[in-house]
C-alpha cells in the first residue's frame, strides 16, 4: 500500500500523516471522508493513512498481544481450541505463517488458506479457501469472511477440531502452495 500511495500520489506516507495531523481530525472514518473529498484518494488509500496516521492497524500491535486481545472479554475458553489449532496447522509444513490481526488470524502459505476468528462469545469461525469445493452441512459458505475464504466452518468446542476439519484445512494448505 505504501509504495502504491507513493506512485498514485507523488508524496510518501510521512506527508500524508502530517496533512491528517494537521486537520486534527481523530476519527477513523472521518479521516476517510476528508481524504477522500480534499485530496481524491480512494477508499483503500485513505484507509490505509487514516490506521497509519492513528497507529490503530495490525502493524502497530505485537502478535502476542493481538492474540491475547481476541481471547478476552468473555472468549478466554477458545484459547485452548485456538492453540490445538495453531499445533495441527503447524504440523503440515515449515513453510506456513501466521500473522495475528486485531480480529483474526490469517494463516498462509503462498497466500492466505485459513482464517481463524473467535467471532463471538460462543462461536469460533475458521474460514478456508477451498475454491470449487461443494458446501455441506459443516462446511458452510464463506460467512463473514466475504472474499477473504470460500467456506466456513463453525466451532464451539477442541472436539470440533477433528479428522473432517483439519482434512479441510490440510486440502486448503494444498491448494494454497
Amino acid at each position: 500500500m505504501e509504495k502504491g500511495l507513493l506512485e498514485k500520489t507523488g508524496k510518501p506516507i510521512e506527508h500524508w500523516v502530517k496533512i491528517v495531523k494537521e486537520s486534527k481530525i481523530e476519527k477513523h472514518g472521518e479521516i476517510i471522508k476528508f481524504l477522500k473529498a480534499e485530496h481524491d484518494f480512494t477508499h483503500g488509500f485513505a484507509n490505509f493513512v487514516a490506521h497509519t496516521a492513528r497507529k490503530s492497524d495490525a502493524r502497530f500491535h505485537d502478535d502476542s498481544d493481538l492474540v491475547a486481545a481476541q481471547y478476552s472479554k468473555g472468549k478466554e475458553h477458545f484459547l485452548p481450541i485456538y492453540e490445538k489449532l495453531v499445533k495441527e496447522i503447524g504440523k503440515l509444513g515449515k513453510d506456513i505463517e501466521f500473522v495475528p490481526k486485531k480480529a483474526s488470524v490469517s494463516v498462509k502459505r503462498k497466500y492466505q488458506f485459513v482464517l481463524i476468528q473467535p467471532s463471538t462469545k460462543t462461536r469460533m469461525d475458521i474460514g478456508l479457501k477451498l475454491k470449487g469445493k461443494d458446501t455441506g452441512k459443516r462446511l458452510e459458505g464463506s460467512g463473514p469472511f466475504g472474499a477473504m475464504c470460500t467456506h466456513r466452518v463453525q466451532v464451539t468446542d477442541i472436539k470440533d477440531i477433528d479428522k473432517e476439519l483439519l482434512g479441510w484445512i490440510t486440502e486448503a494448505y494444498e491448494k494454497a502452495g
